[in-house]
């Protein structure tokens, strides 16, 4: 069974304000040609299809374009996605019953109620049956009449929430099982902040939302989305794929591409391997005296640090970096005090925590009572 993994599509986003619509129509034509050549048996979006709950006309006319494009190429694979965070649940789920029979599984809602469960698509292969499991982006105030909660009454934590879910749906361990999800995996024994993360990503206050990994230790891969760089959770088969296209100036540098995923008998570890994708435009950082950067002229998508010591005029600065980097991101100064202010920069950023504000502001919370306000403060963000 060969499948492709990918993620995080964030389709109608805008870097920095500029539009990325002709860039990710490049990348998504390049995706259905490497389709086309490598015909797998499967393709699996791990979430964040759109870059907003509701987006633009022209958002969705981009993704049509894309799922059309893909069915043609692939006229007898199932192409499987999920809703992420930046989805609408309920959008994604729209004809959901009508697209399966087209083999075409847009799954947006995770189980609701008591007899409701995880979206499962069986694949055949000469090994037998592949089972994807197709997990949505899961909040616990979203499944608690599916898992219920604690004994005091209250929702569950994330990890708790997951787990319960996977756990009621009774896996059979003889087949081979694929996990397509979009959380925020741990490996067992790391922290949260010890884990990249990009400017592009949306984060919890507290890292309330980490999943324990080790939940996924029932499956043979899990096809995971959400985090926006490449990584491996833990074991090889457990893995982020990141985004086709750079997200933010965060991701620069970073090498972009599609997950193969090769499947053969139960037991076997999965063959896995990265098949490139390469932008229209690259996303730079260049840094260096004005001329120095002006010698490095290019279309690529650029963010310009400038070391200069001396005054430069600031207009003519401006319009000789605009002529050499007509997609040019945006200038900063280097900061050229060498002063240690990095404990005041701490102390600061303290300051700002709206969660650290709250805490110091309400004074002697319970740990109940700190578990309601970070889900609050998080809704509140997400909402913005």
């Amino acid at each position: 069974m060969k499948f492709f993994h990918l993620s995080d599509l964030h389709i109608g986003l805008k870097l920095m304000n500029r539009d990325l619509r002709e860039d990710q129509e490049y990348i998504f034509r390049q995706i259905t040609d490497i389709a086309s050549r490598e015909q797998p048996d499967a393709v699996v979006i791990a979430g964040d299809i759109y870059d907003k709950a509701v987006p633009s006309a022209e958002a969705v006319e981009v993704f049509d374009r894309f799922i059309a494009d893909l069915a043609e190429a692939l006229p007898q694979a199932a192409i499987m996605m999920i809703s992420g965070n930046h989805d609408s649940a309920p959008r994604v789920n729209c004809f959901r019953n009508i697209l399966s029979r087209q083999n075409l599984y847009m799954v947006g809602q995770p189980p609701q109620r008591e007899d409701e469960y995880i979206e499962k698509v069986t694949l055949e292969d000469k090994y037998g049956a592949v089972n994807f499991y197709l997990l949505p982006f899961v909040k616990p105030s979203m499944v608690k009449m599916a898992v219920g909660t604690d004994e005091n009454g209250n929702n569950l934590s994330y990890n708790d929430t997951v787990r319960r879910l996977i756990e009621r749906e009774g896996i059979d361990e003889t087949q081979r099982n694929v996990l397509v999800s979009h959380q925020f995996y741990l490996p067992s024994g790391k922290k949260a902040e010890d884990v990249e993360r990009m400017d592009s990503e949306i984060r919890t206050v507290g890292n309330i939302d980490q999943v324990s990994a080790d939940v996924l230790e029932l499956f043979d891969y899990g096809a995971l989305g959400h985090i926006h760089k490449p990584m491996k959770v833990g074991r090889d088969c457990f893995r982020y794929c990141g985004t086709p296209l750079a997200c933010s100036v965060s991701e620069a540098g970073q090498e972009k591409g599609i997950l193969m995923v090769e499947l053969s008998g139960k037991g076997k570890e999965p063959e896995i391997s990265v098949l490139p994708l390469n932008p229209l435009r690259k996303v730079r950082v260049i840094c260096g005296s004005l001329q120095e950067v002006l010698e490095q002229t290019c279309e690529d998508y650029v963010s310009v640090i400038l070391t200069d010591k001396a005054d430069l005029d600031v207009i003519d600065m401006q319009d000789r970096l605009r002529h050499a980097f007509p997609n040019l991101l945006e200038i900063r100064r280097e900061n050229l005090r060498k002063a240690d202010y990095s404990g005041e920069m701490r102390a600061q950023e303290e300051m700002l925590n709206p969660y650290e504000l709250c805490c110091s502001f309400l004074a002697e919370l319970d740990e109940e009572e700190k578990e309601i306000l970070r889900d609050v403060i998080h809704t509140v963000q997400e909402v913005k």
